[in-house]
């Protein structure tokens, strides 16, 4: 690995605003599978580099993952017995330094690539969050999108909802309503979002309430659907306003969400 590849790499994380815990071998005795300084980086669902695989880098990459899904701040230093404690052939000593760097962010799933979509992904590609942003034509697409943004072209794209991590903050802001529907029901089965906004009326909040009742959705799950989407103060009907309103609704569920943490 040069130098520079893990700096790179560490870089382009951060710009998607992907949180990772950096895994230093600080210190060796014995013999051990790589040399001291040797680096990981590792994420929720991917890691890149290695410190020689095995039990260790097994060991190393499930603390690292913990300490991600705990949301921990503070670095910490393991220390591994390679035969003793992981039954590595080396029979050396190694020390891990496991720095997390960069904070959690939100995973924003946008439908609908129409005029308030490219509106609302606009605002929402200045917040720290991660976007990604679902339409079947490629031709609704900008040639070019922020790093922290992901477009996805499906044709069914209903069926991009069970690919979303937990706790994902879903808008659905399609041209069609049969598309919209069989999103929200998807959506509202699946449950673990934190948040979910529909674009339409209240005449289209009933008649969707009275349909996806009859698909077994239970009132209490019809009430986590927020529709008509958007900070009711923020009146208009441009897609700028419109995509305002649905940004704050956004910023204010997030905020709350954030308190309830802490």
């Amino acid at each position: 690995m040069r130098t520079d590849d893990w700096i790179t790499r560490l870089l382009d994380l951060r710009q998607r605003g992907e949180p990772c815990v950096v895994a230093t071998l600080v210190d060796q005795q014995g013999s051990t599978p790589r040399d001291a300084g040797s680096k990981m980086l590792i994420t929720a669902g991917d890691q890149f580099y290695t410190l020689g695989g095995g039990n260790l880098e097994f060991q190393v990459t499930a603390i690292a993952r913990e300490m991600l899904q705990q949301g921990e701040k503070t670095s910490r230093l393991e220390r591994f017995s390679l035969g003793a404690r992981l039954g590595q052939c080396c029979g050396g000593m190694a020390s891990v330094l496991l720095e997390p760097l960069g904070q959690p962010q939100p995973h924003v799933v946008v439908y609908g690539a129409g005029h308030v979509g490219r509106a609302l992904v606009n605002i929402l590609s200045t917040l720290p969050c991660r976007i990604t942003w679902v339409d079947a034509r490629a031709s609704e697409f900008p040639v070019h999108v922020d790093p922290q943004i992901t477009c996805v072209v499906d044709d069914e794209p209903e069926g991009t909802v069970a690919q979303m991590p937990a706790g994902s903050y879903f808008m659905v802001l399609t041209h069609d309503h049969q598309l919209d529907f069989a999103l929200s029901e998807k959506i509202l089965k699946r449950g673990d979002f934190r948040y979910f906004g529909l674009i339409g009326s209240e005449t289209k909040r009933k008649r969707f309430d009275y349909r996806l009742s009859g698909k077994g959705i239970s009132g209490e799950q019809l009430m986590r659907m927020r529709c008509p989407v958007g900070l009711p103060d923020v009146r208009g009907k441009l897609p700028a306003e419109i995509a305002v309103a649905i940004a704050g609704e956004f910023i204010a569920a997030y905020g709350a969400q954030n308190q309830a943490v802490n």
